[in-house]
This record gives structure tokens, C-alpha cells and sequence, in this order.
């Protein structure tokens, strides 16, 4: 996303150095890492320092966020929201998942791509076109990232948003308020289902664990 505010911390460095290394051992031509995590779990900050950890190895690798590619405009999504039933609506069905697999199956041909790329300042949806023939490594990550098939490594964030907090109010995507909890909770009940497919663990003090 254009305009997102990254929170890069030391956690983040020694959890994505274990990672990396995770990566290197079973390198594989396009190979694809997706993590997933709730809302300010620390998902961009991580798929952030893997890439540019891999990149002094002479591996491209380029971050892929799933929250580009809502079907719902940013600024209809509330209403959208409101209007259809937060319990009813929020979770990966609000994805356009065809677009999603379009766009990893270019990355897997090595081809030219264009996706959406949502400003967060002015809340529009540009499109962004990636030359695919030079990118050696995807990072998938966003809320239901591990649902992408064919993933070689699933990372997970355990922590949920009760733990996070600090990190949504200092990254201001959305106002703290009721609707925004209840989001935060149908998000955590979704997110949760994921958890059994994981490969690799990032837990509460953000140490690496395999499954």
C-alpha cells in the first residue's frame, strides 16, 4: 500500500534473520513465503525485512499485500459493511481472490503484471505494474494470506489484536472506534481458522517457532 506506515523494530529484524535463513536453506526458483497475522501483528514489518534480507543474497524478492485487492472500495467498504452485516461480510470473501491468483500466476511465468495498489492518503485504487521476468521471490502477506495455494512456507503472527493495540492506533488505518472493534473480532475469529495450516510460528514475544 502507498502511504503505510512501517514500524520496523528489533523484534522484527531477529524474527525475519531467522526466517531468511528458513527461506535460504530451501530456496527453489519462484518460490512463494506468505504470512499471515491480524490487524498491526507486524505482517508488512516482517515481509519488509525478509525481502530486503534476501536481497544481499542477490535474491529479488518482492512484498505482495492482500489488502490491495479488496472487491470493495475504501471508502464504500464501511458502509458496505454496515449495510450487509459485519458478521455476514468481513473475512476472505471480501477479497477478489481471482485477481489475487492472476496476479501469482504472472509472478510464476515471469511475466508483466498489473495489480491494485490502494493509496492510503487519498483512499483510491491506483494500479501498479510489475515486470515479474526480474523478481525471483514472492512474500505474500496480509490477513488471509496463507490461504494462497501452493505456498512453500506459511508464517503466522499469533498475536491478536487485543495485543496490538499501541501498533493500530500509531498506523491510524482505520479510527478506534465500535465498528472498527467489531471489525477487529470477526478479523480474529477468521484469522484463528488459518492457524492449523501454518508451517512456521511467530509467537507473542515474536521468538520463531516450526509447527
Amino acid at each position: 500500500m502507498l502511504g503505510d506506515v512501517l514500524l520496523i523494530a528489533e523484534k522484527h529484524q531477529k524474527a525475519g534473520e531467522v526466517i531468511l535463513e528458513m527461506v535460504l536453506q530451501n530456496q527453489k526458483p519462484k518460490m512463494m513465503v506468505a504470512i499471515s497475522g491480524e490487524s498491526g501483528s507486524g505482517k508488512s514489518e516482517l515481509a519488509h525485512v525478509i525481502a530486503k534480507g534476501l536481497r544481499k543474497h542477490g535474491i529479488m524478492a518482492k512484498p505482495l499485500h492482500i489488502d490491495n485487492y479488496y472487491r470493495i472500495h475504501p471508502l464504500e467498504r464501511t458502509e458496505w459493511r454496515k449495510n450487509n452485516g459485519i458478521q455476514n461480510v468481513v473475512g476472505p470473501g471480501e477479497y477478489d481472490w481471482d485477481t489475487i491468483l492472476r496476479n501469482i500466476n504472472e509472478f510464476k511465468e515471469g511475466k508483466m503484471s498489473t495489480g491494485p495498489c490502494v493509496d492510503l492518503v487519498t483512499e483510491q485504487i491506483d494500479q501498479l505494474t510489475t515486470d515479474y521476468s526480474q523478481i525471483d521471490m514472492l512474500i505474500i502477506d496480509g490477513l488471509y494470506a496463507i490461504k494462497v495455494p501452493e505456498v512453500d512456507l506459511r508464517v503466522f503472527i499469533e498475536l491478536t489484536y487485543h495485543e496490538t493495540k499501541k501498533a493500530q492506533v500509531v498506523r491510524g488505518k482505520e479510527p478506534q472506534n465500535e465498528y472498527r472493534m467489531q471489525v477487529l473480532e470477526k478479523e480474529h475469529q477468521e484469522v484463528q481458522l488459518l492457524k492449523p495450516t501454518a508451517d512456521v510460528f511467530i509467537g507473542m514475544d515474536y521468538e520463531v517457532r516450526k509447527a
